[in-house]
């Protein structure tokens, strides 16, 4: 499988060319079927626009091409976080404390791996979350094998589109 820091040095820079913000880089899917997936935002309004997902796209395929970093043939995918975004650097637990979120552990902390509620935010190199059951928990980022934001109504409020401006002229077939 391919060297995702590696992949993440070649694409990083691509993003910062367009202000974009990388988010995650990562591979899924089997030698038969891998799909290459980048994440990317605009750090002041922390969304990518269709147009945005198109100029990384164009930008990444000519770097990787002649990169050729990936032995097998894959399919790549470019796209924004979404709303029930994953939370992948130590500032993202800081940037969305107050809403709630399930973070998975490496190793077991108390015997559990997986923690849900809300962030508190960031304690030195801990990340803080409420949780209903256990008070607060203090996860070491560094332990922390993934995390996300929960869906939840305050967090589509929160994020909400930047504009909506023509939604309601949008037609569908049927």
């Amino acid at each position: 499988m391919a060297d995702i820091a590696a992949l993440t040095s070649l694409i990083e820079p691509e993003a910062k060319k367009l202000g974009l913000d990388l988010v995650r880089v990562a591979m899924f899917g089997g030698k038969s079927d891998p799909t290459l997936q980048v994440m990317a935002e605009r750090p002041d309004t922390r969304q990518l626009t269709l147009e945005d997902c198109a100029e990384l796209s164009r930008a990444l395929s000519d770097v990787l091409d002649e990169a050729d970093p990936i032995e097998e043939a894959y399919r790549l995918e470019v796209s924004s976080p979404g709303i029930d975004r994953p939370l992948t650097r130590a500032q993202d637990f800081d940037d969305f404390k107050g809403f709630d979120a399930r973070v998975k552990v490496a190793t077991p902390i108390d015997k559990r791996k997986q923690f849900e509620g809300r962030l508190v935010g960031l304690a030195g190199q801990d990340v803080v979350i409420a949780d209903p059951k256990l008070g607060e928990i203090a996860i070491p980022f560094a332990g922390i094998a993934s995390a996300k934001l929960l869906l939840t109504d305050d967090l589509i409020k929160a994020t909400a589109p930047l504009s909506s401006e023509g939604a309601d002229s949008i037609q569908t077939e049927g």
